[in-house]
């Protein structure tokens, strides 16, 4: 009897640690094999902020940090309640929107001492109405007051976080296509209000995640929204003139945000909901919570109002009653787990690079994509930022182990995409059995067998070629159980069409975004390497570059320093920065200034496998390279044209200095080095084998 796919999973997780970890040992030693470990283990929290809670003190004059020229309107319908609206403000001129602003405050009649108060408040704009209007009209008046590109709504019972506003209008640069955006919502006491709003077939709503833990995986990502509540959105000025504001016949109050945001999808925009934007919400503060009596009332006579108007789009929603889940919100799209061993790290290598902007071009194509690291452990930034770009990460401790959140949420995917051997070796028998109508996908990231090989070859070792072949064992394997595989190069492929003939094996390589071609020949100078050293064929190659190409160089130019870039830097390479001219710099988070500085980027690579990031990043960024034939493997680059190729010491340090000197050849290879990124390296030049792997 075979064995379940759980204890399938766990019996090929400890084989693989045990593995991984002997093989660690022997090729990186015993300090680098340890720090591997714990970052394997360790988890990097995204961080709980405190919420921030103005002081209530007696008010007394003050002011806000305003500007003459706004970029964004804030606009605060109030009526009495001013305990509530001073917070508001002062929560705002504590932590000031770093994009320029003006606050329009509506005062709508109020029968308190909230207009006295708010005129001695400096550079606040007042709007005073004579009557009570209700909020939609005090709301279309500030409107018109205001002078932002963006408008902002955001109600008086808020205590606005900071960052709120400059997250909101962030994603309008990040999605053109952008309508309509709204906040998170907190209760004072820290539970989720609202993640966005869900509207049923018979036009009532659902607060995503009311009551619920704000840091649930759940609701941290952007993501399209049937509407977002107006305690807190933002909208282009233009865009809500052009659709009438606030429609007067869900006056006084309710359904006028949901009615926006459906008429800002009718205009062909999106309505999105902005995790990194959190305001705290007294819900209930303006308008009671009392559906039979008062302003709440509206909302039972408005409801029917917008089923009506909305029948036809309502008719796709889901019916009343469901309990609406990611796999349901997502219900409309392709929906594509994706797994690798860590969470991306995209300003630390290649493959994360690759990764990520595979992430972005599935979510180009319309694709929701799910990420789930081998590790269940969040990554701070890096996680924050796939969030950012829509991507539903999941992590402890919200997340169960692998069995069982595969058991709960693996019907949902149409596509499954597993990277690297020993990660796809514990997942495809459970994706098998809980994800039954996905299509598998095998992300190879490189052949680690034929790396392993060469590895072996170089150094004439037995062992690491015996390793090697049980690599190439596995690897084989997985991808015969696969439904496709992903290589990085032609030359993997072709090595497979031997190794595994009869498997479909696809090219899906390096993917670059455009970069500008950065400072001519003339405002640079001196070496670039780049690379993480925690790749073995990385630490190899900067070891033999220093010992051998280098001295040759400095002995012609003896001015020319190499700068050494990459994570994770072990002793051997510390040494390496007593020698003269070498500088080693280890993690460098913006790598722009180093690219826009150098003259020349080397890639002195002896064995490895795949298409080398360093190389295509260099080429993408308008800075030429020297490489081992090795190093540009499967570029499709031609040597003295795109690049320049040279495996002998000797060889590579005259082809260093000829690149140096030589303005002309330089300029060329900058030029033709740009063009073969943009047409074998883009998000263009793969998307073609993205809709056939993804959406065929």
């Amino acid at each position: 009897m075979p064995l379940p796919a759980e204890a399938r999973f766990w019996i090929a997780r400890a084989l693989g640690l045990w593995r991984r970890g002997w093989a660690s040992l022997r090729t990186r030693g015993l300090a680098a094999s340890w720090a591997r470990l714990l970052r394997q283990f360790h988890r990097t929290p995204i961080p709980a902020s405190a919420l921030y809670t103005p002081p209530a003190t007696a008010f007394s004059p003050f002011a806000l940090p305003t500007s003459p020229a706004p970029r964004a309107s804030i606009v605060i319908p109030v009526f009495g309640a001013f305990a509530h609206t001073l917070a508001c403000l002062r929560a705002i001129a504590a932590h000031p929107p770093a994009v320029a602003f003006e606050v329009i405050v509506v005062d709508d009649a109020s029968l308190d001492d909230s207009l006295p108060k708010l005129r001695a408040i400096d550079g606040l704009r007042v709007h005073a109405r004579t009557t009570n209007g209700g909020f939609i009209k005090a709301c279309n008046e500030g409107a018109a007051e205001a002078r932002g590109e963006i408008m902002v709504f955001l109600n008086n019972d808020t205590v606005p976080q900071p960052g709120w506003l400059d997250a909101l209008l962030a994603t309008f640069e990040a999605q053109p296509d952008a309508g309509l955006v709204g906040a998170k919502l907190l209760y004072p006491d820290g539970r989720l209000q609202e993640a966005g709003g869900v509207v049923f077939a018979d036009g009532s709503g659902w607060n995503y995640g009311r009551f619920d833990d704000p840091a649930d995986c759940r609701y941290n990502y952007l993501r399209d929204a049937d509407y977002v509540s107006g305690a807190a959105i933002a909208i282009p000025r233009a865009l809500f003139e052009q659709l009438g504001g606030f429609d007067a016949r869900y006056a006084p109050a309710y359904y006028e945000d949901t009615d926006l945001a459906f008429k800002v999808r009718a205009a062909g925009l999106r309505v999105l909901y902005q995790p990194t934007s959190v305001v705290v919400h007294d819900e209930g503060t303006t308008s009671g919570t009392d559906l039979t009596t008062g302003p709440k009332a509206a909302q039972v006579r408005n409801q029917a109002t917008f089923a009506e108007t909305w029948r036809d789009a309502l008719a796709t929603h889901l019916p009343a009653g469901s309990v609406p889940t990611p796999a349901l919100l997502h219900r409309r799209q392709r929906q594509v787990l994706v797994i690798d061993a860590l969470t991306p790290q995209p300003d630390r290598d290649s493959g994360s690079l690759r990764l990520v902007n595979l992430m972005r071009l599935l979510i180009e194509e319309g694709a929701h994509v799910v990420f789930v690291p081998a590790n269940r452990s969040a990554d701070g930034t890096y996680t924050q930022d796939l969030q950012v770009l829509g991507v539903e990460c999941w992590h402890a401790p919200a997340m169960a182990r692998f069995p069982a959140w595969l058991r709960e949420h693996g019907p949902r995917f149409d596509v499954a995409m597993v990277s690297r051997h020993y990660v796809a070796g514990e997942m495809l028998p459970l994706l098998r059995r809980h994800a039954p109508r996905a299509k598998l996908l095998f992300d190879t990231v490189d052949l680690h067998y034929l790396r392993e090989r060469r590895a072996a070859e170089l150094t004439g070792d037995a062992a690491p070629l015996r390793a090697a072949m049980r690599t190439r064992d596995l690897e084989l394997a997985l991808i015969r159980d696969a439904d496709a595989t992903l290589v990085v190069s032609g030359v993997e492929r072709e090595l497979l069409a031997v190794d595994a003939p009869g498997a479909d094996v696809r090219v899906l390589s390096n993917l670059h975004r455009e970069a500008a071609p950065g400072p001519a020949w003339s405002q640079r100078d001196g070496l670039l390497f780049v690379g993480g050293f925690r790749h073995p064929p990385n630490v190899d190659a900067v070891q033999w570059f220093a010992r051998e190409v280098f001295p040759r160089i400095r002995a012609a130019r003896p001015a020319i320093e190499l700068h050494c870039v990459g994570g994770d830097v072990p002793n051997e390479i510390a040494r390496l920065a007593d020698v003269p001219g070498v500088c080693i710099h280890g993690h460098v988070p913006d790598l722009q200034p180093m690219l826009d500085a150098a003259r020349v980027s080397i890639a002195p690579l002896r064995y490895g496998a795949g298409v080398k990031g360093k190389v295509n990043q260099a080429m993408a960024h308008g800075l030429p390279v020297v490489a081992t034939g090795c190093a540009v493997e499967g570029m499709h680059l031609r040597d003295g044209e795109d690049v320049l190729v040279a495996d002998a010491a000797v060889a590579f340090a005259d082809a260093v200095l000829r690149l140096h000197d030589d303005e002309a050849l330089w300029s060329r290879l900058a030029a033709n080095g740009r063009v073969s990124v943009a047409t074998h390296f883009s998000l263009d030049a793969a998307r073609a084998t993205v809709r056939a792997l993804f959406f065929g």
